[in-house]
Order: structure tokens, then sequence, then C-alpha cells
């Protein structure tokens, strides 16, 4: 039975493979989808990069293994292209977190303050639709220095990466209280523990995660950026402190490192249970029936 499940595996990426030359589609996947749809993808990465690779190729089709936002950012950027998310009810906590009718209430109940939005791009379509801007966790600080002096911010949705901002910063903001439930699950006693552990590999951390955590971490920044500091890291063994879909590319593109998982102080594992919604077998039938698509 295992011989056979690996055989239908492999047929499928094959199967998969070949639906994508019919389509012309590209298969982009996120960080933190499971092994076999990234290594099935086209381009590995985070949402926002994901996009604008796709929009540089001629394909008329973008199957987006991720998350419900992220195939609607996909579709913003590439509005000639067809979007294909394998689950429909692949969500985001963070993103849930604000709902469009919640923050059109507040700005309307708090038309005084003036606000000027800033959103984190990890929100759905009609959050953007309100903001003056939309920033990602690798240019958050650049966005808020740029942001006009004489007026109010309001940061949504996530109240921790909103803090490091300001931390970084000086700029006062108001933070819309949303948080991503993986990254708030790593503590400040569980990161002490596994330093002791490996007492010698350096921790990088999502500006998502609190600020106990962020604090003990030798570096903080964005998925992308993660990469790049294991790359540049002289550490042979690295604690990365996000969802943990990132270290199987990072042990794809690093092999001479070990990447060791942020831990929790529960059973908790770190993984996304939205993020793994998606599979092998549902891209297929995504990309099979040309739906869900994302309009």
């Amino acid at each position: 039975m295992v011989g056979a499940g690996i055989n239908f595996g492999v047929d499928l990426a094959k199967e998969l493979q070949q639906l994508k030359r019919e389509r012309n589609a590209i298969i982009l996947a996120h960080n933190y989808q499971v092994p076999e749809l990234q290594d099935a993808a086209d381009f590995v990465g985070d949402s926002l990069g994901l996009s604008y690779q796709a929009a540089k190729t001629s394909a008329d089709v973008i199957l987006f293994c991720g998350v419900h936002f992220m195939a609607e950012t996909a579709k913003i950027i590439n509005p000639d292209k067809r979007v294909i998310l394998p689950d429909l009810d692949a969500g985001c906590s963070l993103s849930e977190s604000c709902p469009p009718e919640k923050l059109a209430q507040f700005l309307n109940e708090h038309g005084d303050k003036n606000y000027y939005v800033i959103a984190y791009i990890n929100c759905s379509v009609g959050v953007k639709a309100q903001a003056d801007v939309i920033c990602t966790s690798g240019n958050a600080d650049k966005i808020v220095r740029a942001a006009p002096a004489d007026r109010n911010i309001l940061f949504v949705p996530d109240q921790n990466l909103g803090a490091w901002v300001m931390e970084r910063t000086g700029r006062k903001m108001d933070l819309w209280q949303g948080t991503c439930y993986v990254h708030v699950e790593f503590t400040a006693r569980s990161i002490n523990r596994i330093r002791e552990e490996y007492p010698d590999a350096p921790v990088v951390a999502h500006p998502e995660c609190t600020y106990a955590v962020r604090m003990l971490a030798d570096e903080v920044c964005s998925t992308e950026k993660m990469v790049t500091f294991c790359r540049e890291s002289p550490a042979h063994e690295i604690i990365v402190v996000t969802e943990a879909g990132l270290l199987h590319r990072l042990s794809k593109e690093i092999p001479d490192k070990t990447f060791i998982p942020g831990p929790t102080d529960t059973c908790f594992c770190g993984e996304c249970r939205f993020m793994k919604m998606n599979s092998l077998e549902k891209a297929h039938d995504a990309l099979l029936n040309m739906e869900p698509e994302i309009i």
C-alpha cells in the first residue's frame, strides 16, 4: 500500500505538469505550502513576489497554491489571467481578523481622526480597497516613513507587525488588533528553551511574532529576507521562527545547513491549517476543472 501511494503521488505530479502545459498555466506555491506543492511549482516565494513573477510570464492561467487573499492579490496584479485556487476555503486568521465591513464601520465612526490607512498585504481585497496604501513585511518601514505627517495612521490588520514598525520608525500608529494564529504561538519560553538546546544557532523570526519573541531573535524579517539571512549567515544551524513550511524551501536551496523549526509551548507544530488545506490532489483537480476561480 505504501508503494502504491508513492506511485500515485508521482503519477499525479506528472499529470499536473501535463495539465499545466495544456492550460498554458503557471504554478505558484507560497513558502508555507506542503512540500509536494512546492516541488511541483514553477516559483516558490512570498505572495506578492509570486504574483509579480506570474506577471512576467505569458501564461494564461495562474494556479496559486496559497490562501484566498494571495490569489486575490494575484488577480489584482494579473487582471487578464485566470487565477485558480486549489481550495476556496483556504483562508487566513490574520485576514479574517479584519473583515471589510468592520473596517468600514470603524472608519465611519472615527472620521474625526482623518486616518491614513496602511494595510499589510495579508488582508482581503475588501480591506485593500479601503486603504490608502498597501505594504509588505519587507517594505513596511519605508511605507510608514513616507506616510503624510499631518495624518493619523491606522495600520491593519497585524498588530505585531505594526508594533515592530513603530519601534523601528518612531512613528505613532493606531493598530488593528489582528494576529496570525501561527506566529503568536511562539513564546519567549519556547525560544529560550530551543536556544539552550542549540546555543550556537542564531534565531531568525518573522515580525508577525510577539514582542517577546522579536526581542530574543538575532534577526527579524520577512520570509524572503529570512532565506537571504540563512544563506549568508556563517552559522551551520539556524532556528527559524515562522510557519514550518519555509524549512522545506530552505533545505532545498541551502542543503549544507541545518534548519531548526521554532518550537511552541504546546503540541502545536507551527503549521498553518489553512495553508495545509491545499494538496497535490486539489491542485490537480483545480487545474483540470479550472475552478475554483478567483474573480
